[in-house]
């Protein structure tokens, strides 16, 4: 698999290459086509499995790359729920020490998906738009 782009800027995988025409996907939307070889140009610097992801809306790859395991999920998850929160409240109520509590905010805030906060004069994080639509997207809501 190979980047291209053709003579409009559209950006394709080439799946399969003959003399003439190429058999292309594109990443936004699943379908294949033929494209002949003279419409196509190499695209440097872009992985083809980079430009695949686009298949997944950008709010649920950024929750996907940011969360690496089930309690960094479920903690998304209740910040979405709870849209803001305190990090006193917060310990209180998750089984994370505070060091990982604080590693896990570092990669969601690097991601977009939360932001640093006062609640209740309190030090503490609020979602942002992005995880909301990710979460949202992710449970099956339509309204995500």
């Amino acid at each position: 698999m190979r980047t291209v782009r053709d003579e409009e800027g559209t950006v394709y995988v080439l799946l399969r290459e003959s003399s003439d025409s190429s058999l292309v996907r594109d990443p936004t939307t699943g379908e294949t086509t033929h494209l002949p070889n003279a419409s196509l140009e190499p695209v440097s610097g872009e992985s083809p499995l980079s430009i695949a992801a686009m298949a997944v809306p950008e709010p649920v790859r950024a929750v996907l790359t940011a969360v690496h395991d089930e309690q960094a999920l479920g903690l998304l998850v209740e910040l979405v729920d709870r849209e803001r929160v305190s990090v006193r409240e917060l310990l209180g109520a998750v089984d994370l020490c505070e060091s990982d509590l604080h590693g896990t905010f570092s990669e969601f805030r690097a991601a977009g998906l939360i932001e640093e906060t006062t609640v209740d004069g309190r030090r503490g994080y609020a979602v942002t738009d992005r995880a909301r639509r990710g979460i949202r997207s992710i449970r099956g809501d339509d309204d995500g």
